[in-house]
């Protein structure tokens, strides 16, 4: 199995900051899509990493998580006049008395990250983020509220309970330039590209509901069947090989697609990814995957890329 050559080139980053997102694997990937597509189908696209920085004349995105869809939605929309948007989060950060290390130098955070060396940022925003997310789960249709529940929270996760409530704690983050700069970037990206987001799919219903011919590529990064996050429990043997079902019925029509997936991790290993991706091209992909539960690259871990199709490295 040859190894995607590492690139220096830069991608530019999704304003959702996902951990484990395709962000730092983009410069690889890219090199193994195909040079000229006609439309792009992000079919799992989570935070759009990879429909961010991908060269396309269209592009076509879906999850089936709603809120993700909701958050693009809202960001699309926003992009109109993004430094409107951006002013009125300053402002809420300010109402709810957030840190704003792009902003401020605060000699309050100063004085907890000499007391609290890794979780300063958490131990100053933990009342006011737990006040934001009340005044989010009594309102939901306040997505500006969520956007900052995603840059303040957890890992930059996105977790509901069973009653619908958004749960995730305080994380050790806050609104910084790199925040400004990816939703100034992914302002420009939507406005100088053909954008379509589907109201959030299941990954069968939406490939079915398109209109695909030989000139388009899919992209699938789906859950990962053997790491562990929160999105991956939706995720089981069953829904793997349904996957697989349908990129084999995709290949007999030509249609070009790419997989990215996790072969090996923690002593366990994908079986049936194992034995599905023997009849296509397979590529070692240098992975960044990090988990919630372990913030560490795993080292023992193999990621790869498959595709239907020939390309060079």
């Amino acid at each position: 199995m040859p190894q995607i050559e590492t690139i220096k080139k830069k991608s530019i980053r999704s304003p959702f900051f996902y951990v484990g997102d395709k962000y730092k694997l983009m410069p690889q990937l890219k090199e193994l899509f195909p040079e000229e597509i006609n439309t792009y189908y992000d079919v799992f696209c989570g935070g759009g990493s990879a429909s961010i920085n991908i060269n396309a004349k269209k592009i076509v995105m879906n999850d089936i998580n709603k809120k993700i869809i909701q958050l693009h939605k809202h960001l699309q929309y926003a992009s109109k006049d993004i430094n409107s948007f951006i002013s009125k989060m300053y402002d809420l950060i300010k109402y709810y008395g957030l840190s704003h290390s792009e902003k401020d130098v605060n000699k309050k955070i100063e004085k907890l990250k000499k007391i609290y060396a890794k979780t300063y940022f958490s131990k100053y925003n933990k009342q006011a983020y737990l006040r934001l997310r009340d005044d989010y789960n009594q309102d939901q249709t306040n997505i500006n509220l969520l956007y900052l529940l995603l840059i303040y929270g957890f890992n930059h996760m996105i977790r509901f309970n069973r009653q619908e409530k958004f749960n995730l704690p305080v994380g050790n983050v806050d609104w910084n330039k790199n925040v400004t700069n990816a939703i100034k970037n992914y302002s420009s990206w939507y406005n100088n590209n053909e954008i379509t987001i589907t109201n959030g799919m299941d990954f069968e219903n939406f490939i079915k509901s398109a209109n695909l011919n030989c000139r388009d590529f899919l992209y699938f990064d789906p859950p990962y069947l053997i790491t562990y996050s929160d999105y991956n429990k939706l995720w089981n043997e069953e829904e793997e090989k349904r996957l697989y079902s349908l990129l084999t019925q995709l290949d007999k029509k030509g249609i070009k697609w790419g997989l990215s997936n996790m072969l090996s991790h923690k002593g366990k290993y994908n079986n049936i990814l194992f034995e599905w991706s023997r009849n296509y091209n397979e590529y070692k992909v240098e992975s960044n995957y990090i988990s919630r539960f372990d913030n560490s690259i795993k080292s023992n871990s193999i990621e790869i890329y498959v595709t239907n199709y020939n390309n060079q490295v």
